[in-house]
């Protein structure tokens, strides 16, 4: 059937059938908010590249959560900034270093209205800057930075976190915390492992965010943009390991990816996406000509860049406050 017969414009005729037959929506309950908190600071410290977001404090950290959780957000994640760093990241799980003790003080505070989650990374913690601890030729050492993550990981459950975000992306990681926590009766803490994770030049005003002392890249454990399937069988790993959720990130330049892993996967796809102020323009538009290969390798068609704010109206005034959209988490219990 077609024209006259068929008149696909009647699903449009006002906002009340628009908003009836609406195939995708955004709600609060969806996004998760990132915190960071820095030790040593007495009130909220902007952050100079995302206007709106700060390092907090203790208490400015209290309140941040709170506000969110009167909004209605789903959860926070919780990124710990340190006073002293060493080379085996120390103060990611000694129990009174700043990210377990912010995740205690959250857990009271907020823990029965919205989800606390934590990143589980040592590059915060580290001298280096590197997501795990370094072999003596200057290489990150797989293996023995699972053994830094396992305990990473007992001292944020010890703490209250309810998630652990897994963005390391080291081999095994998944399996080896999952078994950690079951063996210490932590079998109800959630994994979420960022799975298809990119070497992206879209993270340098979260590396100012987190003080990142980052020498080198971290091109050796985060994925090749330009590699579609490796994201998805990362995925598919990290689900056979006992996985919760699956994440890819950056979203914004690998929606490809991000739509084929939530075809191929069997539990919850989130999605992480940042935007505002990014300085390398050139490694940007590299990676938004690469997904247009990516999903048909025959054709990349190239637009002028139009970049504009992205702040959902879900979140209504308080959008304006919680200044969130920076970076949120999208689940895609239904279609991205």
């Amino acid at each position: 059937m077609s024209f006259p017969d068929v008149r696909l414009r009647r699903l449009r005729q006002s906002p009340a059938v628009r908003g009836l037959v609406r195939e995708t929506s955004l709600e609060p309950r969806q996004l998760v908010l990132p915190l960071f908190v820095r030790e040593g600071l007495t009130g909220a410290a902007p952050i100079g590249s995302m206007p709106g977001v700060a390092q907090h404090s203790l208490d400015s950290l209290r309140a941040a959560a709170t506000e969110a959780a009167e909004a209605g957000v789903g959860g926070v994640m919780l990124f710990g900034v340190p006073a002293v760093r060493d080379a085996q990241g120390s103060g990611a799980d000694d129990p009174r270093g700043i990210l377990n003790v912010a995740t205690e003080v959250l857990a009271a505070e907020v823990g029965d209205a919205l989800v606390v989650q934590t990143d589980l990374c040592l590059d915060e913690f580290t001298d280096h800057g590197h997501c795990g601890v370094l072999a003596p030729d200057g290489t990150v050492d797989n293996d023995a930075t699972l053994e830094r993550y396992a305990s990473m990981a007992l001292a944020q459950a010890r703490a209250g976190s309810q998630l652990l975000g897994l963005s390391g992306m080291m081999d095994g990681q998944v399996a080896v915390i999952r078994e950690a926590l079951d063996s210490e009766g932590f079998t109800d803490t959630l994994l979420l492992a960022y799975a298809a994770k990119y070497a992206s030049a879209f993270y340098g005003p979260f590396r100012e965010a987190v003080d990142s002392q980052l020498k080198g890249d971290r091109r050796t454990y985060q994925l090749d943009p330009g590699n579609r399937r490796e994201g998805v069988r990362e995925a598919v790993v990290d689900e056979e390991e006992g996985a919760d959720i699956v994440m890819v990130k950056p979203a914004m330049a690998f929606l490809d990816v991000l739509r084929e892993v939530r075809d191929t996967v069997h539990i919850p796809v989130w999605a992480y996406q940042g935007v505002r102020r990014v300085r390398d323009d050139r490694g940007r538009c590299r990676e938004r000509l690469d997904r247009s290969p990516r999903v048909d390798p025959r054709v990349a068609a190239v637009d002028p860049p139009r970049w504009r704010r992205c702040r959902p109206d879900v979140l209504g005034d308080r959008s304006r406050s919680l200044a969130t959209p920076l970076i949120a988490v999208r689940r895609l219990d239904e279609v991205v």
